[in-house]
């Protein structure tokens, strides 16, 4: 019993199978093959992969009673595993209870039933999983709506039903509804009829996204997106640098809906900052495209912060994953004035991984260097927000300028906009400063007096 008198609820027991395939059926067909040609470049260990699956079980309150990494060398039409091995892994769960088994790759809709047949239990892949966790973590109706795209698009070529136990975890109805909703000879017209209505209610949505970004336009504050793959701590950096208290839990996926805010840099800069959704490898491209509509944030950012877990011994791996999934949005690879790659959680290396990430860093010249920091510590954090403030407004450069009787009301904005500012008083009672401004800054201030001289 819980303090407040209420049952606790009982985990779901579930199993965790990674299967590793040879290289050449790695990308699991069709729903698995929107990455580019360099994606494998970096190779990700299997026991990250196995760490990685669990992760995302635990994601949604899976009660792991077994995990294993499979070796499959000849994946099977029917089953994707060997019969051998459908065999074993039944017997495990029969004999855990276990009422889920997560297949950690992509199942054809016949793998998945024969599987569940097999084994008297139900059985998710990895894009199923990964719909049930968006399912749970969507707070706006933005969100709702493109997680429900999604799982209806991946549940049309299957007709089978979100899965009872997750429905009743998640408090509500599931996807498509409660079982017995909908009649199964029903549910191909009844998916496709769901699909076109939720595609024009996010065109409304994207029509009003348009409408906001087009009046942030008007009171020009640039946009930074912050991206990376997930739990590499956007989110912390994010409640760093805004000091808002978006969820920031060591958890994958734990920031779905877009978050945006107003912050202020040094030298007076406002800027607009962003935080995503996570990506993961192997993101089905449907996942991809019911997103867009949160991901055109990051398209539009006039900066892009990449944060990279540093720690991570997979790190490479993520990142390449990064890429890809921004190359599919039309963002370069090669493109380092809009991209900062930030190499975050420094505080976790020992002392000698720290001075090799710090000596790495040091080694790239020019806008392609990597800033590393710690957003649980914020150090490296002053060092980021002047680099951010460098490519939104330029280099800092010192100023002289003086200003007539007639000007002083400017004093508070040069102020609020420099630094280190030295103020000489005239004869005349005209005013001399010299201070240090960004080009941006500059630039307008020389607005500001060349209109006032007129």
């Amino acid at each position: 019993m819980t303090d407040n008198g209420e049952t606790a609820r009982e985990l779901t027991r579930a199993i965790v199978i990674v299967p590793i395939l040879p290289q050449r059926f790695a990308d699991g067909g069709k729903d698995a093959g929107n990455h580019s040609s360099f994606q494998h470049e970096f190779q990700r260990s299997d026991e990250a992969r196995l760490e990685e699956a669990e992760g995302l079980a635990r994601a949604i309150d899976l009660d792991i009673v077994h995990s294993d990494i499979v070796q499959v060398p000849n994946p099977r039409p029917a089953t994707l595993l060997g019969t051998g091995r459908v065999e074993s892994i039944g017997e495990l769960v029969e004999a855990s209870h276990a009422e889920l088994v997560i297949v950690d790759h992509p199942l054809t809709p016949v793998q998945q039933r024969n599987l569940e047949k097999a084994w008297n239990a139900k059985v998710l892949d990895r894009t199923g999983l990964i719909l049930e966790i968006f399912g749970r973590r969507a707070q706006t109706k933005e969100g709702a709506l493109q997680v429900e795209l999604a799982h209806l698009t991946y549940q049309k070529g299957r007709l089978v039903r979100s899965w009872t136990h997750l429905e009743r975890q998640r408090g509500g109805g599931g996807f498509l509804g409660g079982p017995g909703e909908t009649q199964i000879e029903a549910d191909r017209r009844a998916l496709q009829e769901k699909i076109l209505r939720i595609k024009r209610e996010l065109e409304t949505v994207v029509r009003t996204r348009t409408l906001h970004r087009a009046k942030r336009k008007k009171v020009p504050h640039p946009v930074v997106a912050l991206v990376g793959y997930t739990n590499a701590g956007k989110s912390t950096l994010f409640n760093r640098l805004t000091g808002a208290g978006v969820v920031a839990e060591d958890m994958l996926f734990a920031t779905l809906d877009p978050t945006l805010r107003r912050i202020r840099l040094e030298h007076g800069e406002t800027i607009i900052l962003s935080d995503t959704v996570g990506f993961i490898s192997n993101l089905p491209t449907h996942l991809v495209a019911a997103f867009r509509a949160t991901l055109e944030e990051v398209v539009e950012a006039d900066l892009i912060l990449h944060v990279r877990d540093i720690s991570d011994p997979d790190t490479a791996a993520q990142a390449e994953d990064v890429h890809a999934i921004m190359e599919s949005l039309g963002i370069e690879r090669g493109d380092s004035k809009r991209i900062i790659e930030v190499w975050n959680k420094i505080d976790l290396l020992d002392e000698a991984g720290r001075e090799t990430a710090l000596r790495q860093s040091a080694a790239v010249s020019g806008i392609e260097h990597p800033i590393p920091i710690s957003a649980i510590t914020g150090e490296g954090v002053d060092a980021l927000l002047h680099e951010i403030e460098g490519r939104i407004s330029g280099t800092l450069s010192r100023v002289k300028v003086t200003l007539k009787h007639d000007q002083m009301r400017l004093m508070d904005w040069i102020y609020q906009h420099s630094s280190n500012v030295k103020r000489k008083d005239l004869d005349d009672g005209s005013i001399a400063l010299t201070m240090d401004m960004t080009v941006a800054s500059n630039q307008m201030l020389e607005e500001k007096l060349g209109l006032n001289a007129r």
